[in-house]
């Protein structure tokens, strides 16, 4: 018959079966690590290391320019109509409403995050030499957004109205160059990020 693999002297003196097992295991990692050939952190930095692909010729720039383009102008453009046009148009940022508080606080944050993504949206137009012409006049609104977050959070209705307004001024100049900016609904974490 086999030797059980528990010694019962071990348990008799009042080691516990759990710290021994993981004794065994912690000398079993340690050894195995210190027999590779390279540390975690050399093994990681030579596969970060390797380097990305970059758009070479005008014709890839331009068209990595669009591609991040609609990306950002469909995320502020979700933000602001999610969070701050269709809670301002039921009406839950006037006085008196129920859920106000929440709702002002949650436009607050969508406001930094659209204004946010409305100026990497102008920054990538400018590598698309029909984009950037239909955008240049729409700079200027975009920096003004910069105080709205506030305004929205303490309740005044017409920075509402203003981002909703300059999300359409974009989605149209954007069509106008011949491009599609469709609304998509950014996750928690892009909106926590702003």
């Amino acid at each position: 018959m086999p030797a059980p693999i528990r010694s019962p002297k071990l348990f008799e003196r009042g080691v516990p079966p759990l710290a021994l097992a993981f004794v065994l295991c912690s000398a079993l990692f340690t050894g195995a690590a210190a027999c590779g050939d390279g540390s975690a952190a050399q093994q990681a930095a030579a596969y970060i290391a390797v380097p990305t692909p970059t758009p070479t010729t005008p014709a890839e720039r331009q068209k990595v320019a669009r591609a991040r383009f609609v990306a950002d102008a469909g995320l502020a453009a979700g933000a602001v109509h999610e969070w701050i046009v269709k809670p301002w148009k039921a009406g839950t940022f006037k006085k008196g409403a129920q859920g106000r508080r929440t709702a002002l606080a949650k436009a607050g944050l969508a406001g930094t995050f659209a204004h946010d993504r409305l100026r990497a949206a102008v920054r990538n137009a400018r590598g698309d030499p029909g984009l950037a012409r239909a955008l240049a006049p729409l700079g200027p609104g975009v920096d003004g957004l910069q105080d709205l977050p506030s305004r929205l959070s303490k309740g005044d209705e017409s920075a509402a109205a203003s981002y909703a307004a300059l999300v359409d001024k974009v989605k149209a100049a954007a069509k106008n160059a011949g491009v599609t900016v469709r609304s998509q609904l950014p996750s928690a974490a892009q909106l926590a990020r702003g």
